[in-house]
């Protein structure tokens, strides 16, 4: 008897540690998961603050366009005003009946046609002015006389040799868009760190090997600066181009919705055509990222 009663304590002496240990340890393990959950809390909070502090100004403005109308406008204004939900309305009809959808899609087919070819001249040519001082010297003065010459004045000249057509409307898009190119490649390149420029020569890199490992590179930024400023300008004049002689695009939609009174719809237009530029923006700002992953990995490892 004596044994027993002396094993015993002894026996449940010993699995006490052991599941203190173990209530020990879950309750580390409970703390980290809470503490997970906190963090992960607080930066959803914080990116929900950011998010809607920079919408602030946007859902200010359109909570204005939906009750200024209504309650700040006499009848006559609101019939030229209509508030928010009545353009919305008119626009899901517009969606629902595949007109936006015609007229977007040659919006596009136009922008993308002429962006395309504006930025394809405007970097080739603006690496080959910046490269080659003589050629700088040559054709600056003729570029400074057609870069101060408004796209829209020369829409009759275009509409006249080209006619009224794809043509004249692509080719005005081009020709908007390619200045902006033009000019932000040449001042991208001028603009590299002769530095970089003597490192590398020292290295013993060809005249191609510097151009494509150095020279590009450092000019990327601003180089898309102007392809951004390009995309936004193939836009508004292609707009204005369509207002002029179309039957077709989101310039022709805002026109003749504005012709026939139909106020709404003509709004919708409006509407389309800010959001379009701000897709484009988005996809340009996206790009320019991408091409310039460099610079975030050199930032990243100082």
């Amino acid at each position: 008897m004596t044994t027993t009663l002396t094993k015993q304590p002894t026996a449940s002496a010993a699995s006490q540690p052991v599941s203190a240990v173990g209530h020990s340890d879950s309750v580390v393990a409970g703390r980290r998961r809470t503490t997970a959950v906190l963090a992960f809390l607080r930066t959803a909070a914080a990116y929900a603050g950011s998010g809607l502090w920079k919408a602030a100004g946007i859902l200010a403005f359109l909570a204005l366009w939906e009750l200024g109308p209504t309650y700040l406008a006499s009848p006559s204004t609101r019939v030229f005003l209509p508030p928010l939900h009545e353009v919305l309305a008119a626009w899901g009809k517009l969606f629902e009946s595949g007109i936006i959808q015609v007229h977007l899609a040659a919006s596009l087919t136009r922008s993308v046609f002429g962006f395309g070819a504006a930025l394809v001249a405007g970097v080739s040519l603006g690496l080959l002015i910046a490269w080659y001082g003589r050629l700088n010297s040559v054709l600056s003065p003729l570029l400074e006389l057609f870069r101060n010459t408004a796209a829209l004045a020369l829409l009759p000249v275009f509409t006249l040799l080209l006619g009224i057509g794809e043509e004249s409307k692509i080719s005005i898009v081009a020709y908007a868009a390619f200045f902006p190119v033009l000019l932000n490649t040449i001042a991208g390149v001028k603009t590299v760190d002769p530095l970089l420029i003597r490192a590398a020569k020292s290295l013993g890199l060809s005249s191609l090997a510097l151009f494509r490992k150095v020279i590009l590179p450092s000019a990327v930024p601003t180089v898309f600066t102007g392809i951004r400023m390009a995309g936004t300008a193939s836009i508004l004049v292609l707009i204005a181009a369509e207002m002029v002689g179309a039957k077709a695009g989101l310039g022709y939609l805002i026109v003749n919705a504005q012709s026939s009174f139909l106020i709404p719809d003509m709004y919708a237009g409006i509407l389309t055509v800010s959001l379009l530029g701000l897709a484009v923006n988005f996809l340009l700002v996206a790009l320019e990222r991408h091409f310039s992953r460099w610079r975030t990995a050199v930032g990243s490892g100082a």
